[in-house]
């Protein structure tokens, strides 16, 4: 599948991994952006890096001398991932704001574009409100087109201010290749989600490979019964080939495999992390395990009500531990605890309960502060007495004096 990597000299292929690596986590690379210095080698080794996509996970990858474009599948009905900084009013004004976009040309007035942006929403039969969090959402929409280098602040700058002007230069290459859905062969939203998660020309393997590098996370009771089936066949092999081919290192246990990147550099979500709400959702792990016995598939069954119950345990054991500022709305601090999980492929929605992943008895943390004064643990009990330091021996009678 991969025969013109084979062929690499040792030092080419090391780069070629490399550069895989980047792409995977900056689909869309540019010049003068983050990494954008590895364009010249991507460039270079571009036509083995599109094998590489290709046959390993179905990608398609296009590279030019001022970018790199990876088409990686969408996230389909994974709510958990995407831009933490857009909430799914900001991912509609994107959308929105790149339809827009198409028709203005290289440059435009910052109002002008919020113009065209909510004349797109009416014609799209979406409701405008002039308020602080509509103005918010659209404004982090334009910041994430910025920080991809698809818009370009020339003059001014994007803010929420109603009353700000800006002057906007737009990229339009890079604006060409941001949308990964095929527009031209969906004719409703659901299907153009559908058809960007779809699994590539191998579909069985392409699917169940895209699952390995993209989720932490996979266990065999997630995957249908023929994906579950070939990676139990092929699991060994597909351990060497994420290593050999993107540097990543899979745990293969019962229940599933889990895929680490030794250089963290893959990973988007560090944990154990710093934080109130990640050392809390570390120390509440063993007591969740322990609330419930695990199922067939080795997930533990958890309820809203033991989230909130642990952590208050914990927020009450550690009080100076914790940001005062995370912890004084506590439902709002068990809902973060969640997401956090969550987003860490530990913690499943199971229909108004929660599925605790197996993977969670990979930490067993143990606080390394003193509980509160009510809560302060039995002392040890003393040790018999012994000699002292200070004692002295009568060399002759051998007593102790």
């Amino acid at each position: 599948m991969t025969t013109t990597f084979d062929e690499l000299p040792d030092i080419d292929a090391a780069n070629v991994v490399r550069c895989a690596r980047v792409l995977l986590r900056r689909p869309l690379l540019r010049a003068g952006g983050p990494d954008g210095d590895l364009l010249p080698m991507i460039y270079r080794q571009r036509v083995v890096l599109q094998e590489v996509f290709s046959s390993l996970l179905g990608y398609r990858l296009v590279v030019e001398r001022r970018f790199a474009r990876l088409y990686k599948s969408g996230a389909g009905e994974d709510t958990t991932r995407g831009e933490a900084a857009l909430s799914p009013r900001g991912y509609a004004y994107l959308a929105l704001t790149l339809a827009a976009l198409t028709g203005i040309g290289r440059q435009v007035l910052l109002s002008r574009l919020v113009s065209d942006v909510r004349a797109a929403a009416a014609e799209a039969e979406i409701a405008v409100v002039d308020d602080p969090a509509d103005r918010r959402a659209l404004t982090a929409a334009l910041r994430q087109l910025v920080a991809l280098g698809v818009i370009t602040e020339t003059e001014g700058s994007v803010t929420a201010e109603s009353s700000a002007e800006a002057l906007i230069t737009i990229d339009t290459d890079l604006l060409g290749q941001l949308v990964a859905g095929p527009l031209a062969e969906a004719e409703s939203p659901e299907q153009l989600i559908e058809l960007a998660s779809a699994a590539g020309p191998r579909n069985l393997e392409h699917a169940v490979r895209r699952r390995l590098v993209e989720d932490p996370v996979v266990l065999y009771s997630d995957l249908p019964a023929e994906q579950s089936g070939w990676l139990r066949e092929h699991v060994t092999a597909e351990s060497r080939r994420l290593e050999r081919f993107f540097g990543l290192v899979s745990e293969c246990r019962a229940e599933g495999v889990v895929v680490c990147d030794p250089e963290d550099y893959l990973s988007d979500v560090a944990f154990p992390g710093p934080g109130t709400v990640a050392r809390i959702a570390l120390l509440a792990l063993p007591e969740l395990l322990d609330r419930a016995a695990a199922d067939a598939a080795g997930k533990h069954p958890v309820t809203w009500q033991d989230l909130t119950d642990v952590c208050q345990e914990l927020v009450e054991a550690y009080p100076a531990a914790w940001s005062r500022q995370a912890t004084e709305d506590h439902q709002e601090l068990v809902h973060s605890v969640v997401a956090l999980l969550r987003r860490l492929g530990l913690l499943q929605d199971a229909g108004g309960s929660w599925l605790l992943s197996p993977a969670a008895h990979r930490w067993l943390p143990q606080p390394d502060a003193t509980p509160a004064p009510n809560r302060e643990p039995e002392p040890p009990a003393p040790e018999p007495a012994g000699w002292s330091l200070f004692d002295e021996i009568d060399e002759k009678q051998g007593e102790q004096r």
